[in-house]
């Protein structure tokens, strides 16, 4: 990967720890773990960690942005910025996440950080508006910051250029030149209104790359709402958007769910369970679902993991 040197478009932020790029600060900012030994005398350095243990644990360096790229990125941002939302400038991000739309579309602030590497098209689309503005809706903690993507978020990772909520974004009509916007829809308390944002901020002529779930298990960062068929996320977005292509990339083919489903579902079971169940061949799992129903497999699995990996879920209530 290059440097960020080579580019004026991009900085990297994190990358894997080697030998060859090594950084002493950018080894401690990323592994906050080793920190407490250095200051307990155990180790001399992070170099001597990365050597004892760091370089067989497949560590990583993560590096400050430089100031005068966040700054420059800022101050393209703030013409686009709505002046009826209540705005509070910070020195790295402009924070539109007040208590109120806190409380109105429950946000809390997530444990873990959501991490997400661009695919091929979304590297396109940077590519193809290096002189515009792409709006990076639900960008999470990016590893790459690239000038010309606004990180919005509702998290304040390093990445984030711009916090708020996807049901109320703080930009003005038609600004950004593209939105991406991968595996956030799940997450938004109200997705139709979210989608109505994204196109309104969408300037005429604009692209638009949104992917959504639809055999995913549940999953946080840090509520998880909706899953989506093909006419689900189609009906989101067609009214205003002319879809070119609607299609089931590398990354989202079935295997992915299947993998996911098993191993989380072999990771749900005690250890003798757990054992029987990997021994089972697909064809032992293709009989009617009723049959399996006595198994220690299926019986063994806690509330919690059955509601994330559940066929549907059913609620049961009294209208107030």
């Amino acid at each position: 990967m290059p440097s960020a040197s080579d580019s004026l478009l991009f900085q990297i932020l994190r990358e894997p720890a080697t030998e060859e790029n090594f950084d002493e600060i950018a080894y401690l900012l990323a592994n906050s773990d080793v920190v407490p030994a250095l200051k307990a005398g155990h180790l001399k350095s992070g170099l001597e960690h990365f050597h004892l243990y760091g370089r067989h644990e497949s560590r990583w360096l993560t590096h400050p942005i430089e100031k005068q790229r966040k700054a420059s990125k800022l101050d393209r941002i703030r013409p686009l910025l709505r002046t009826d939302m209540q705005l509070c400038e910070m020195s790295d991000h402009f924070d539109f996440l007040t208590a109120e739309l806190r409380e109105q579309f429950s946000i809390i602030d997530p444990h873990v950080a959501s991490s997400n590497n661009y695919d091929g098209d979304g590297l396109s689309l940077i590519e193809k508006h290096q002189e515009g503005l792409i709006l990076d809706c639900g960008a999470g903690s990016r590893g790459v910051y690239y000038q010309n993507v606004v990180n919005f978020e509702i998290a304040a990772y390093p990445s984030t250029d711009v916090r708020g909520v996807g049901e109320v974004l703080p930009f003005k009509d038609n600004s950004f030149d593209a939105v991406i916007s991968i595996a956030v829809l799940e997450h938004v308390k109200d997705p139709w209104q979210c989608a109505r944002e994204i196109i309104r901020v969408l300037k005429p002529g604009g692209d638009l790359l949104c992917a959504v779930p639809f055999l995913q298990p549940m999953h946080g960062y840090p509520h998880h709402y909706y899953n989506m068929t093909e006419l689900g996320l189609r009906n989101l977005f067609c009214s205003d958007i002319d879809i070119a292509r609607h299609e089931v990339a590398d990354s989202t083919l079935p295997i992915w769910s299947l993998s996911w489903i098993l191993n989380s579902w072999a990771n749900g079971l005690d250890e003798e369970t757990r054992k029987q169940f990997m021994d089972l061949r697909v064809a032992d799992l293709m009989g009617a679902p009723q049959s399996y129903l006595s198994q220690p497999f299926v019986r063994g699995l806690s509330k919690e993991k059955n509601m994330e990996l559940a066929s549907a879920t059913i609620i049961h209530g009294k209208k107030r």
